[in-house]
């Protein structure tokens, strides 16, 4: 029997489709076959009408038997809708849709009445070769399988059957021991199928030093030997050959003495011509260093293979033997590869550690630049006082000078060092604020030097630093008086221009960053109290820009005030004219102990609330705290001035000041002092206050 031949001993479907019959199907016990739309079907019915996995027929209790599987326009069989199992008998025709498929026992019997309402199929001789009715044949087109030949040479469709199956291949999954029990293999397949396998383990892998000590391992392990090293020459050093200086991801040995630096001499021949170089029986110990307690050499043979990153030399692999195991030509080979591999992974290695770098750089990046773009770029007043600010400012941006900002809270220091970073020559690179006092201690320096993956609980991936997202722009610093003494001594270093560590880290990063820090505390106070380092001071206190308190330089309050009015205006929508002369006024008497934040909030509070298209008296709502002077001398600061008050005479001289700030304007001057306008009168009598 040929290859296309069937056995007339089975169950076939003779498949028509539309006015033709189109295929003959082999029905095999054990195997179902399934029917519908979707192409993964084992006969696929083209029709809309037809489900994605619309019946099945299958083999039970030595019957065929067919079974609908929730069609949606269901299946009928003959005139009948199948509803549940149904045994199937030669000579039965399944509809689903306008696809027919016919069940028989023999293809001899494939004809006789077709179920349904459709005509009569010719039996199976009435078709010759050449007739015109040769088109209802079921695979007429085909020469070699005619409907009219005789049943034995049908061409059928037969069910694809799966021979083996397998999840991962063999090669990445079976164990060392495995492979090496690999018999059919010559010894150049088996060491590629060595190298197959760790080169999809060391891919996996995710740092320098592991990749290190997987590849020495296995080195170790196929070549015999009992000591080696994997070598890399630092990144700042690329063209020295000095063993001393060249850094050990990992070593091994299982003799004393411990694991053998390699010579100058194999490292030189190494690195600078690019070759791997198998030694042995080497007399003197210019090409191996490798002595016993006596000053005889005990090493039998070394091999040294470069590892290469972008057709560069940039490490070795050290590989020598002590005991009767001598290497040959094929351990040089298959060491070659190794290292080869090894360049291979921690290139890869480098990149995705730059990826990771260069994420978290952007994402800092992004995140300022979002809490940037409300914030104002251009700082508002015209009096005498800003007009110094702006000196300061011109003087000291070209430099690369550290900067000292101090002010009270709320006078726009960070407006400031932002201008300083605008008008120098750093204006393209970042500016990055950071405020010391919002973070603890350890978070903060995360936040400054970054941290490596597992540096500490929540570390999950390695971030870059302000310092690093900095480079080559401008890092200020807020409230650097509540930094805590030990992040301030490594703050002074990177200050000085030392390189830094992440946090959990050990590679040293050099950044190129100007630092701007900014404080409302009296800082030579804190240095007298030891809570600030005198060094530190010092090192910051090289360009100071001092920047007045607003209640310094009422002449700006109101521009700043219409100002900030533009700016809510166009942010709410509201259509506010401005304010009315009697707010006008207050703003300009109040001492606004918050500055510029607070004349802001107060701002913004009136446009929301504002009831009318002019902001009034009523709108204007301020607080009753007292004016602070922050940078004045305490009576604690300078021992030798301080004279004992009574509290009397304390309340009177601040009454008498409130008085005077506003023009002995008796109302706001109560509200100040959270008093009773009557109460102040009493107390003025009292302390015989005049004006």
């Amino acid at each position: 029997m040929g290859k296309d031949s069937i056995s007339t001993d089975g169950a076939y479907l003779v498949i028509r489709d539309g006015q033709k019959w189109s295929d003959v199907f082999r029905l095999v016990p054990g195997r179902t076959v399934t029917i519908g739309r979707a192409a993964t079907n084992n006969i696929v019915v083209r029709e809309d009408k037809a489900s994605r996995l619309h019946a099945e027929i299958f083999f039970s209790d030595e019957n065929w038997m067919v079974r609908d599987l929730g069609s949606r326009n269901g299946t009928l069989v003959g005139d009948e809708m199948l509803q549940g199992d149904r045994r199937l008998v030669p000579g039965d025709v399944v509809h689903i849709a306008s696809t027919e498929l016919r069940f028989v026992d023999e293809l001899t019997s494939a004809s006789g009445a077709r179920g349904g309402k459709r005509d009569a199929t010719p039996a199976a001789g009435a078709f010759k070769k050449g007739d015109q009715q040769n088109d209802d044949n079921p695979l007429n087109n085909d020469p070699q399988t005619e409907y009219n030949r005789p049943a034995g040479q049908y061409k059928v469709s037969e069910p694809q059957t799966i021979t083996h199956r397998r999840q991962r291949p063999k090669i990445l999954t079976e164990s060392s021991d495995e492979i090496l029990v690999d018999v059919d293999l010559p010894p150049a397949g088996l060491a590629a199928k060595k190298i197959c396998r760790l080169a999809f383990e060391l891919a996996n892998v995710r740092s320098s030093k592991k990749i290190a000590d997987l590849a020495l391992e296995r080195l170790i392990k196929e070549t015999g030997t009992d000591s080696g090293a994997i070598l890399l020459v630092p990144r700042n050093r690329r063209t020295t050959v000095d063993p001393k200086r060249l850094e050990a991801l990992a070593t091994y040995s299982q003799i004393r003495p411990e694991y053998q630096r390699i010579s100058k001499y194999l490292a030189e021949t190494a690195l600078r011509n690019g070759e791997a170089v198998l030694a042995r029986d080497v007399q003197d110990d210019s090409a191996l260093g490798l002595r016993d307690s006596e000053g005889k050499i005990y090493a039998t043979s070394v091999i040294c293979a470069p590892i290469r990153l972008k057709n560069r030399s940039v490490g070795l692999v050290h590989l020598y033997s002590t005991t009767t195991k001598v290497l040959d030509p094929d351990d040089l080979e298959f060491t070659l590869a190794v290292a080869e591999t090894i360049g291979v992974a921690l290139n890869t290695n480098y990149r995705e550690q730059k990826l990771v770098d260069d994420l978290s750089k952007t994402k800092n990046q992004i995140s300022i630049l979002r809490d940037q773009l409300g914030v104002e770029s251009e700082i508002i007043g015209n009096s005498p006082a800003m007009f110094r600010v702006h000196q300061q400012i011109s003087k000291a941006a070209p430099s690369r000078a550290t900067v000292l900002v101090r002010g009270e809270s709320g006078v726009g220091k960070e407006l400031v060092a932002r201008s300083v970073h605008l008008t120098s020559d750093r204006r393209s690179g970042s500016f990055i604020c950071i405020n010391c006092a919002a973070l603890s201690e350890s978070l903060l320096e995360s936040e400054l030097f970054g941290h490596e993956k597992g540096a500490f609980t929540g570390a999950t991936e390695r971030k870059a630093g302000k310092f690093e997202a900095a480079d080559k722009g401008t890092l200020m610093l807020d409230e650097i008086g509540e930094m805590s003494p030990s992040i301030q001594a490594k703050f002074l270093r990177v200050l000085e221009g030392h390189p830094f560590e992440r946090v959990g880290g050990s590679r040293a990063i050099q950044v190129n960053v100007r630092v701007i820090a900014a404080t409302n505390r009296d800082l030579e106070e804190s240095v007298r109290q030891g809570t600030f380092r005198k060094d530190l001071f010092f090192r910051l206190h090289v360009v100071q820009i001092d920047v007045p308190p607003l209640r310094d330089r009422p002449e700006d309050v109101i521009d700043l005030a219409e100002y900030f009015l533009e700016k809510f205006k166009k942010e709410t929508g509201r259509k506010i004219d401005g304010f009315s002369p009697a707010a006008i006024e207050q703003l300009k008497q109040y001492s606004w102990p918050g500055n510029v934040r607070e004349l802001k909030n107060v701002v913004e509070r009136a446009v929301v609330l504002a009831g009318s298209s002019t902001i009034g008296l009523d709108d204007v709502i301020l607080t009753k705290l007292p004016a602070i002077e922050q940078h004045a001398p305490t009576p604690m600061s300078d021992p030798t001035s301080f004279q004992a008050e009574t509290l009397e005479q304390v309340e009177a001289r601040h009454i008498a000041a409130t008085l005077e700030s506003t023009g002995w304007n008796k109302s706001q001057a109560a509200k100040a002092l959270g008093i009773e306008r009557s109460t102040l009168d009493r107390k003025i009598k009292k302390f015989g206050l005049t004006r």
